[in-house]
């Protein structure tokens, strides 16, 4: 809380709760230094003292702002792709619910740091889909990523060369004025069944784009449901297990500059993703001087502190022997 911008009723009710306590300590003080026979004036002087720097400190947790300051800002972009496997073994529940359904909750905490940034949608299995362009509307992400399913794409296996060309191409077809850092979060289980993953990933390293990879499952397995059932293995008439291959995630992301990480049960490291991404160096797309309240609640501060640490040191004496 600053001055420049009051909380009325927070102020009223932080000074309540102060002065009720506060006639309270008092109270309890002048009764029991009566019993004592303490000198009232020597009394009055502790009082004064311990009142002024229990304001004092009031006054410089509100943050007193005192006229104003000038602050250069400088604006960093970062445009994402979110490209999210869509083939049939996402939706194994060796992560519960399920991979997919786990990625979802995910991804809506993910965009909650990055509220300045431009955000787009790739779904992919054997071909990929541009869901959603770059945009700087959260909502409109938030409601294609509640909308992702299986169905989106043909479930014909995975090629994770698609999504990464799509965004390479979308990324080189930008037409957006502002320089920004660019990056992929490549979103899967590893079973790729395409080629030239090592050609992709030298173009999108030549032109400074970044994968993160997030490989989502684990490496026992899990079943697919499929209707009432799972999806059975023709060669065993077994029902199928799909795992984890975090190799080709590993080496695109090794590749690009960017890093790997895991989701399951038992690893969480979507954090480590938001850091790593948070740390991007993003071109400076704009600068700007804006005008800020000057907070002056240290001055206040180290008078209260100076008047506690005088009150400790050099006690007054109240008893008279």
């Amino acid at each position: 809380m600053i001055w420049a911008y009051p909380d009325l009723k927070l102020t009223l009710l932080f000074a309540g709760i102060f002065i009720l306590l506060y006639l309270l300590y008092i109270t309890r003080f002048w009764a029991i230094n009566r019993r004592l026979k303490v000198e009232k004036q020597r009394l009055f002087t502790k009082l004064i003292v311990r009142t002024s720097y229990f304001i004092l400190f009031l006054i410089a947790f509100a943050g007193p702002s005192i006229g104003n300051s000038f602050k250069e800002v400088k604006e960093e972009g970062k445009d994402i792709f979110i490209a999210i496997d869509l083939s049939q073994s996402m939706v194994a529940t060796d992560v519960a619910p399920n991979r997919l359904r786990r990625i979802q909750f995910e991804l809506k905490e993910l965009l909650k740091s990055f509220p300045s940034d431009r955000i787009g949608l790739i779904i992919f299995s054997t071909e990929a889909f541009l869901q959603l362009p770059l945009t700087y509307d959260q909502a409109v992400v938030n409601l294609y990523i509640d909308g992702l399913n299986i169905g989106l794409v043909p479930n014909m296996g995975t090629d994770l060369t698609t999504p990464l060309k799509m965004a390479l191409d979308r990324f080189q077809n930008d037409q957006s004025p502002e320089l920004k850092s660019k990056s992929v979060i490549l979103i899967s289980d590893g079973e790729h069944f395409g080629d030239n993953l090592g050609s992709i990933s030298e173009e999108l390293y030549d032109n400074g784009i970044k994968v993160f990879s997030i490989g989502v499952g684990t490496t026992k397995g899990g079943q697919m449901p499929r209707g009432n059932g799972v999806v059975i293995d023709p060669q065993t008439g077994q029902p199928a297990l799909t795992k984890l291959n975090p190799d080709p995630l590993r080496y695109v992301a090794n590749e690009t500059g960017g890093q790997y990480f895991e989701i399951s049960d038992q690893a969480q490291e979507m954090g480590s993703l938001i850091s790593a991404i948070e740390n991007l160096e993003g071109s400076v797309a704009n600068t700007r001087v804006v005008e800020a309240s000057s907070n002056k609640y240290f001055y206040f501060l180290l008078a209260a502190l100076g008047l506690a640490l005088l009150d400790m040191i050099l006690p007054i004496k109240t008893i008279k022997i």
